[in-house]
């Protein structure tokens, strides 16, 4: 480690008791290199080292918690890491929570996981310790996509389901998220992301947990679910797409060195699409991400190289998978700025929800998130069809009743809910693919099928300002600033609603209490407020409403959409300045 800087005080030691907590983890530690690291660590650290002195401190701030994702962190040694001793807990609670929670008698559990380090030794180590307490287990032979364990979970009605994954974080984190399904969940909840009273229940268990080397750990005794699974989730998700569609289309894919590769193509050739370019440097499995600095599509330059490749082939649409794959991006060239563009998470959203209701009959609930655009509602009003907005993420979208299709605005959409009740890149990979054949058999893009939307119900135009902190109690800070003083005007137009959500159904949403404030104006711009759920941020989501007047050409079009630009601009400039952060 380096020295300290002369003219900076060293980091005070948090003394003994720190140093007895991390020598009580070492002692317990099931893993050899997190308990050498540690060991490095702390004599480090009793040698006045400022950096190791940090580290071993935020190791151990905390345990990690048990919420919205299950578990989620960077990879170490501590209990504020992501390690053997911390998933040998979760593994442990999960087990008693299915045993002795809810008295189900020989659980049956599903395990996958990614490609990231460490991925395959947690993921058979659950296997292990939830055979030792009793559960049938069925761990994936390999690596694989999270759809396919969601789906796995309905598939063989399972009680439950584990997915070994960060999703797209960065290469030094790893995760474990749970769902819940068979005798564990009704039925709306089969095959869905946990919600209270469950994450709660198994956070208590976890926590109730012994010391890690007393958890009974089996040396086998469970099963290998091979490449039937992987077969029967193909055949379900290659049913969408009409077979007799048009498939004149040219696809670049990207797999953002996750785990999608395999089953994308599998699933786009199996259907009729011949002609899909991989990014060869993207398209294997790489824990380190060595293309991309932040493993997300949504990331400025993370598709890249997969518009590169685009531009070389002639592509229609450029296809995007987070590590995952249970997120789904699309890239289209865009007339009106004469270049590639990715398609926001609200763009492509309502392209999705448009072409299941024109193309495949939909006719259900479509159901999408708080901060996820107001679009999708009028096209499903228009259609004929119910729309239904819910709390923040997949795990209360797909409990939309008479959910036939949902989304949020973070690329991830469920377009079969009855085969992968959570969002699926894979099968919404293959209806972007039909969206943009069908569009060039008609001559026109999936741009155009926005202006034409816009045409009918006014162009919803969306973005967002996060504002990432280092010290968590700014966050409640900013939320009681903006609750005691919020905006009285947005773009110039009077504030009409102020609506702090943490009431609930009090308010015009209608929705549980959860933490957020909403605002909308006369004009119909509105903004969401809320902390991050997985992430030391705070997120402002926008919105604004331009009206499109009837015969409005593309180049006119073109200027309304810059104009929607800019107010979006303008309205973030406004709220950084509310939130102090101008």
């Amino acid at each position: 480690m380096p020295p300290q800087d002369a003219g900076s005080p060293a980091p005070a030691d948090p003394g003994p008791t720190l140093h007895e907590r991390a020598e009580a983890w070492i002692a317990d530690d099931p893993n050899p290199a997190t308990r050498s690291a540690l060991t490095s660590l702390l004599e480090q650290a009793r040698a006045g080292d400022g950096p190791a002195i940090d580290e071993l401190t935020d190791a151990f701030s905390a345990d990690l918690q048990f919420g919205t994702a299950g578990l989620r962190g960077r990879m170490g040694p501590g209990p504020h890491r992501m390690n053997l001793a911390v998933v040998s807990r979760a593994a442990r609670g999960l087990a008693d929570h299915l045993l002795g929670d809810l008295g189900i008698e020989s659980p049956a559990v599903v395990i996958g996981y990614d490609a990231r380090y460490r991925s395959q030794d947690f993921a058979e180590t659950s296997a292990a310790i939830l055979t030792a307490a009793g559960c049938r287990v069925h761990l994936l032979e390999r690596f694989g996509p999270t759809p396919l364990v969601a789906f796995a979970v309905r598939h063989l009605e399972a009680d439950a389901g584990i997915v070994v994954t960060a999703s797209h974080n960065p290469p030094a984190d790893n995760g474990y998220k749970v769902y819940l399904g068979g005798r564990a969940a009704e039925e709306d909840g089969r095959g869905v992301q946990i919600v209270p009273p469950s994450d709660g229940q198994i956070a208590a268990r976890i926590a109730a947990v012994g010391p890690v080397l007393a958890i009974p750990v089996a040396a086998g005794g469970w099963d290998q679910l091979g490449e039937g699974l992987r077969e029967d989730y193909l055949a379900a998700i290659c049913a969408l797409p009409d077979p007799e569609g048009p498939r004149d289309v040219r696809i670049v894919h990207t797999a953002m060195h996750g785990v999608g590769t395999e089953t994308a193509l599998a699933a786009l050739h199996r259907t009729g699409f011949p002609e899909v370019h991989p990014v060869a440097k993207q398209a294997d499995p790489d824990p380190d991400f060595p293309t991309v600095s932040f493993p997300n599509p949504e990331e400025p330059g993370a598709i890249d190289l997969a518009l590169e490749l685009a531009r070389t082939v002639e592509a229609d649409v450029v296809i995007a998978n987070d590590p995952d794959a249970d997120r789904c991006a699309a890239a289209v060239h865009d007339a009106h700025r004469g270049d590639w563009r990715m398609l926001t998470g609200d763009e492509l959203g309502v392209l999705l929800g448009d072409h299941l209701i024109r193309h495949h009959g939909y006719d259900g609930v479509l159901a999408r998130s708080l901060v996820s655009s107001r679009w999708l509602d009028r096209v499903a009003q228009q259609a004929g069809r119910e729309p239904a907005t819910t709390l923040t993420g997949f795990k209360w979208i797909a409990r939309a009743e008479g959910i036939v299709y949902g989304y949020e605005e973070a690329i991830g959409y469920c377009v079969l809910p009855e085969v992968v009740r959570d969002k699926d890149g894979l099968s919404a990979a293959l209806m972007v693919a039909e969206m943009a054949a069908l569009a060039r058999a008609e001559g026109t893009t999936l741009i155009d099928r926005l202006d034409e939307l816009a045409a009918v119900h006014g162009l919803f135009a969306t973005s967002q300002l996060s504002i990432r902190v280092e010290d968590l109690a700014r966050i409640p800070a900013m939320m009681k600033q903006l609750r005691t003083a919020p905006p009285t005007h947005l773009l110039g137009s009077a504030v009409t609603t102020t609506e702090d959500l943490s009431q609930g159904s009090v308010g015009t949403t209608g929705l549980p209490p959860t933490e957020g404030l909403l605002l909308r104006s006369a004009d119909d711009t509105r903004v969401v407020v809320r902390p991050s759920g997985t992430e030391p941020k705070l997120k402002c989501y926008l919105e604004v409403v331009q009206d499109v007047p009837a015969g409005t050409s593309r180049a006119e079009m073109t200027s309304i959409r810059a104009r929607s630009g800019e107010r979006l601009e303008q309205l973030n400039g406004e709220l950084r300045e509310v939130l102090g952060q101008a």
